[in-house]
Parts: C-alpha cells; sequence; structure tokens
C-alpha cells in the first residue's frame, strides 16, 4: 500500500468513545477518526460541584485543608535534624544578625521609629514559618516597599498638618508640632503626635495591603503577578534604588532639606542637595566616606571570595557596633551636632486596630504595594523552588504575604515581602526549611527585649550607608541593558521606560508605566509578528523561509504562506497586506476589479485577465493557482481573523484560486469549523484542511494534474 498523507475525516459512526484507537484505513488512506467531546456542564452544575465539595465536611477534607493553609504542618513531622538542623540554626543566625542593622537602617526609608521596624521583621519571620511554602525565602523588610510605605506616611503626615522636613529618627523637641501654615489636620490628632500618627498611617497601609493579598490568593489570582515581566521587576527596582539613593542622600551629608513629594521628587531633591551643600555637617560627611568605603570594600572581597567563606562576614553589624562606640564616646552629636538614631525602647507595645478611616484613604496606594509586594514574593518563591528541585504554589504564597500583612498590621508594624539578598545569604549558608526563620526571629525579639537601647548613639549617616550599599545589586542591572536590547529592543524598552518613569515621576508611575508598556509590546509583538513564503528543504517533506536559508525549492504554481502569530482583530489587516505583498497579488481588489478589465498586483502593474471558463483555471500572469497558509504559529482566530479567512477565500475563489490551511491546531479547526470556513458540506474538510504543509502541497499538485487533464480532454 502506498503511503498516502493522514487526512483528517469525520467518518458516520465513529462519534464514539469506545472507538479504536488505531487509524482506519479508507481506500488506502489513513483516516483518524474523531472521538465526540464529553457532554460540559452548565455554569450553574459547575457551581453547585464545586460548593458541594468545597461544604463537603470529613476528617481528611479538613487535614488537607490544614495542610494547604498551613504548610509547616506537612514537613516539620517530617523534619530531619541530622541533615538540616546545622544549616537552619546558622543561617538564622547571620540572617537575624543582618536583619538587626538592616531593620534600624530602612525605617529611615519609611519615616518609622526604628522599633517599628524590628516588630515587622519579627512578626513577618514567624508567620511566613507557618505558611509559607517556599523552603528558602526571607520575608521581611524589602527597600523598595519600605520606600513607598515612606513615600504614603510623608504625603499623609504633609496633609494632616505636620512639618514634612521634620524626620522621625532622633531627638525632637515636641512631636506633635504642626505646620502652622497647613490647614485644620484631616483625622483627629489630639492625643497623637508625628511619630503616633506614621505608624498609624503605615498600619492602615499594610493592612489593606495585606487584604488585598490575601483575596488574591482566595480568588486563586497568582498567576496575576506573572504579567510583571523579569524586564519590569529589574527596571523597577533600577528606579527605585536612583529614588532611595536620593532620600538618603541628605543623611549622608547631614543637610536638612524639604521633603519633596509628587512627580520630579528625585530632580527636587538632588538640586535642593546642590543648593545646602554648604551646610554640610563635616562630621557626617567624613563618618559615611569611611563607612560607605569599608562596607563596599567588604562586599566585594565577599563576593570574590565566597567560595573560601562558609559563613558571610556581618560587615553591616560590625560597622554599627564600631560606630556606635565612636558616637558614643566621641560624643558626636553633642560636640558636632550629628544626628543620632536616639531612643530605641524595648518590649512591645499594646496591639492596636488600625485606623479605618485612613484605611479608605490609602486604599488606592494598598493596591500598587500589594501587586510589588506579591510579584518579588511569588517570583522569588519559584525560582529558589526550581533551583531546589520542589514547587512553591503561587495562591499559597500570596496568602502568607498577605498574612504577614494583615496580621501584624495590628502589631504596629508595616508592609513585608520577599527579599533577594538575604534569601541568597540563607541559600549560601545552607538553609535547608523555614526553621531558620524562627531562628532568626529570636534574633529579632532578644533585640526588641535587651539590646536596642544601645542604639541610642549610632548616627543616622552610618544607617544611611548601609541602605546605599544594599542597592548595589540593583544599580549593577544598569550594565545588562545593552545585552538586553541586543537580545529584545522590547524588553529593554519596558526596562528603560520603567526605571525612568520612577525616576521622573514616581514609583506608582512607574509600574503602571511598566505594566503598560509590557502590555504594549506584547501587543505589538502579535500586531506584526513575521511573515513568509516556504520553500521546500530539497527531497524532503520539510518546508521552511526561502528568504532565510539558500537552496530551497519552491513549489511550482504553489505560494507557502507563514503568519507567525494569532489572527485577530488587531493584526488582520497586517495579515492581508503580508499575503499580497509576498504573493504578489492583491486578490481583494482584483476580486472587484475582475469584471471590469486588467487586474491590479500590489505594485499596480497589470496582472492580465482572469478567464472565467472551463478552460486553464489559473491565469499565467499570477504564477501560481494556490495558495497554502501554514497555520501551525497560528495560536487562534477570533470573529474578525474568520472574517479575514473567509473574504479572503471568496476572493481567491473568484480568480479560481484554491485556498488550502494546514498544520491547524485542534482548536483552530474548531474555530473554523463554528465559524462556518468549511462549509455545511461533510467532505469540505477533507479539501481544505491538511496534516502537513508537504500533503497540503501534493494535493493541490493532483488537482491542478487532474484539471489540466479534463481541460485536455474537452
Amino acid at each position: 500500500m502506498p503511503i498516502l498523507p493522514c487526512r483528517l475525516a469525520k467518518e458516520p459512526g465513529c462519534d464514539r468513545m469506545d472507538a479504536s484507537p488505531e487509524p482506519q484505513q479508507k481506500g488506502g488512506t489513513l483516516v483518524l477518526v474523531r472521538r465526540q467531546p464529553p457532554v460540559s456542564q452548565g455554569l450553574l452544575e459547575t457551581l453547585k460541584a464545586r460548593m458541594k465539595q468545597s461544604c463537603t465536611c470529613s476528617t481528611p477534607c479538613v487535614q488537607a485543608l490544614v495542610q494547604n493553609l498551613f504548610p509547616v504542618t506537612h514537613w516539620l513531622p517530617q523534619y530531619r535534624p541530622k541533615e538540616y538542623l546545622a544549616g537552619d540554626v546558622m543561617s538564622g543566625l547571620v540572617i537575624g544578625i543582618i536583619l538587626v542593622p538592616q531593620a534600624i537602617a530602612y525605617s529611615l526609608l519609611a519615616g518609622l521609629q526604628p522599633i517599628y521596624s524590628l516588630y515587622t521583621s519579627f512578626f513577618a519571620n514567624l508567620i511566613y514559618f507557618l505558611m509559607g511554602t517556599s523552603r528558602h525565602v526571607n520575608v521581611g523588610i524589602f527597600s523598595l516597599l519600605c520606600l513607598m510605605v515612606g513615600q504614603v506616611v510623608d504625603r499623609e503626615l504633609q496633609l494632616a498638618g505636620f512639618d514634612p522636613s521634620q524626620d522621625s529618627l532622633g531627638p525632637r523637641d515636641n512631636g506633635s508640632t504642626l505646620n502652622s501654615s497647613t490647614a485644620t489636620p484631616v483625622f483627629e490628632l489630639q492625643d497623637c503626635g508625628r511619630d503616633c500618627h506614621a505608624i498609624r498611617i503605615a498600619t492602615a497601609l499594610t493592612l489593606v495591603t495585606g487584604l488585598y493579598q490575601v483575596l488574591m490568593g482566595v480568588l486563586r489570582l497568582g498567576f496575576v503577578s506573572t504579567y510583571l515581566s523579569q524586564p519590569l521587576l529589574d527596571g523597577f527596582a533600577m528606579g527605585a534604588s536612583v529614588t532611595i539613593l536620593t532620600s538618603q542622600a541628605k543623611h549622608l551629608l547631614g543637610v536638612r532639606i524639604p521633603r519633596h513629594q509628587g512627580p520630579g521628587m528625585v530632580i527636587h531633591t538632588w538640586l535642593s542637595l546642590l543648593h545646602s551643600v554648604g551646610q554640610a555637617n563635616i562630621c557626617d560627611v567624613i563618618t559615611s566616606a569611611v563607612c560607605l568605603g569599608v562596607l563596599v570594600a567588604a562586599k566585594e572581597l565577599s563576593d570574590r571570595y565566597r567560595r573560601y567563606l562558609k559563613v558571610p562576614v556581618p560587615t553591616e553589624l560590625l560597622v554599627i557596633v564600631v560606630a556606635t562606640l565612636v558616637s558614643h564616646f566621641g560624643q558626636l552629636h553633642t560636640r558636632f551636632g550629628s544626628s543620632v538614631a536616639g531612643s530605641i525602647p524595648t518590649g512591645f507595645v499594646a496591639p492596636q486596630v488600625p485606623d479605618p478611616k485612613i484605611m479608605w484613604h490609602v486604599a488606592l496606594d494598598a493596591a500598587s504595594l500589594a501587586l510589588v509586594g506579591s510579584a518579588f514574593s511569588i517570583s522569588l518563591a519559584e525560582m529558589f523552588a526550581r533551583s531546589h528541585g520542589y514547587s512553591a504554589r503561587a495562591n499559597q504564597e500570596l496568602l502568607a504575604v498577605g498574612c504577614c500583612n494583615v496580621l501584624p498590621a495590628f502589631f504596629h508594624c508595616f508592609a513585608t515581602s520577599a527579599a533577594l539578598s538575604k534569601t541568597l545569604v540563607k541559600t549560601a549558608i545552607g538553609c535547608q526549611t523555614q526553621l531558620s526563620s524562627v531562628v532568626s526571629a529570636a534574633v529579632v525579639l532578644l533585640v526588641l527585649l535587651v539590646l536596642a537601647p544601645l542604639f541610642h548613639d549610632l548616627q543616622r549617616c552610618v544607617l544611611a550607608c548601609i541602605i546605599v550599599v544594599s542597592l548595589r545589586g540593583a544599580l549593577r542591572k544598569v550594565k545588562d541593558l545593552p545585552q538586553l536590547w541586543r537580545l529584545s529592543p522590547a524588553d529593554a524598552l519596558v526596562w528603560v521606560a520603567t526605571a525612568a518613569t520612577c525616576v521622573l515621576v514616581s514609583t506608582e508611575a512607574g509600574l503602571l508605566a511598566g505594566v503598560f508598556f509590557s502590555l504594549l509590546s506584547l501587543a505589538g509583538r502579535t500586531q506584526r509578528p513575521r511573515a513568509a513564503l516556504l520553500a521546500r528543504i530539497g527531497d524532503s517533506t520539510f518546508y521552511e523561509d526561502a528568504t532565510e536559508f539558500e537552496g530551497l525549492l519552491p513549489p511550482p504554481e504553489v505560494r507557502v504562506f507563514r503568519f507567525t502569530g494569532p489572527l485577530y482583530y488587531a493584526n488582520k489587516d497586517f495579515f492581508l497586506r503580508s499575503l499580497y505583498s509576498l504573493t504578489g497579488l492583491d486578490a481583494g481588489r482584483s476580486a472587484t476589479r475582475k469584471e471590469k478589465g486588467p487586474e491590479v498586483g500590489v505594485d499596480g502593474q497589470d496582472m492580465g485577465s482572469v478567464s472565467s471558463g472551463a478552460g486553464l483555471v489559473i491565469p499565467l500572469a499570477f504564477g501560481f493557482h494556490t495558495v497554502v497558509i501554514d497555520c501551525a504559529p497560528l495560536l487562534f482566530l477570533d470573529v474578525a481573523g474568520m472574517a479575514t479567512l473567509k473574504d479572503l477565500q471568496r476572493n481567491y475563489r473568484a480568480l479560481d484560486i484554491t485556498l488550502l490551511l494546514a498544520c491547524c491546531s485542534p482548536s483552530v479547526r474548531d474555530t473554523l469549523r463554528r465559524g462556518g470556513f468549511l462549509g455545511e458540506d461533510q467532505g469540505a474538510e477533507d479539501e481544505l484542511l491538511f496534516p502537513s504543509v508537504h500533503s497540503a502541497v501534493e494535493a493541490a499538485r493532483a488537482r491542478r494534474e487532474e484539471l489540466v487533464a479534463s481541460d485536455s480532454a474537452f
């Protein structure tokens, strides 16, 4: 039996689920028997079934629910102390030691007292230990979120009538001093000073952020974060890092400048710094220079000799200890006016419900915080899960990070998410499970209960140095831009647009700009995909782009067209222009002018006249009698795409040209069938759709030979 092309057919009586799995033979041709699709339930029946399944209460269901909500109940009973304990304890200790100086430093970004950063680190580690699905991710204070929280806090404080240039750290004359030039405060502040109102704003913002994330997890919207592409996140990190560096420059110089808000904040801040550089505190400048030199040198040496170090050197803690001792015994605050951290209380304060009025006021700001925190947390969890051979659940990560914001918001904490730098440190030291987070929380608890007052004389410029040095990784991403441009100019445009908008406008606007340009680049790629004519590779059955490869053989009197993208409303015109340009025939214009005179191609030249008789079917001026569209890259068709194909088929039929489709996916075939492209004839599918380009070309050639033979007989 000769080997014939495999044809798709729908035989009568074969639409049964018990049909033979082997392809049937009919007249020497292999025939695929289509199975009848199962009857789908209606929407109401589906909802009823899911509700019934969700409301079913049994011991296995309760156990599964508890394990899903608290993954620690699954992995902790299987914990292997001999293999895991040493790495977990060591990594937890190191992260706890790193957390303490970073928590105190990042309070500058958030515009809050250092004690609240310590609270945040403590509660976030414990909650993620219970609910997180990643074994390695560290959830806690994150510089980008601290910056976004600080911007909202500064704005709301200014609206409430507080002096925006007043710092939250250090000795204060009166925490409740109001700006006399501002109108009556928005909220009741008689019993609440500046620092009190600042933490009220932060906790209200954090609670709304956490509620958004929990709601996203309940609605199983973990996939939403995947729309924040890596170039978008890298550009956002770069732009936010420049903003963070700008906000810390005044602490490095020891100058007091107004806190700018709104678009152009970075530019206005640098202009104020240049105007006030003559008032810089010499003590702070020298301290900043020394600390920056030590921290940068230590980081570079640690990166270079990382493989020789079993445990990273806690450079930040050493710098803070030495700087605190020098400031205390040198009396730098009294003698030189250097700004210091001030009093840091010990212990915990009573929990408090966030203010609902403030929650409504910051609800829009919380949306961007929730989106950024979710995106970084899910991406880090999935990245480390893949690299270590386990799986992380995106929706559970949303619940975990959301609860790390919802519950601590009642205990004077602010927004948190996963942090890359500390996660990398944990992994390098040998972290195996989230038990290391409990050890880190214990270290922070020790500082909260005993050691916090020891940092009273720590200079704020030292904290600013720690923040600036921690931005090295994000700032270095600018070196990847040339390579990103070579790989994908569209992704590079997203990177630049996100970073530039963050710097020139605001971080929230930068996030929106990144999402907008990401969607725009995606639409652009599908709106103008690559189109080409294919030719045969030697004597094989494979076809490729004739302009990309040499020595290919175009099929005689047949044009094979490939469109590497979906066909929908946004690119249907481009699809037709590409097809007409590559084939040299504007089928739409030629079909409408068939009876009026000479046909016109895309180049405007005379294409000859079309015979409508029973003689030779294809005019020689066209050069082809069949167009085959390779539908393998065709992802989907919409209504406009279907109408385009039907119009194209009608126009080609008017010109006595056959249109064939090859390599259609099942979803595309179903769309063609439902859209009426195949007509009502049961055999139309066999005549128009082919499983490969070569089978379509061979069928077109066979039909041509039959027509020529019949024409010769006449």
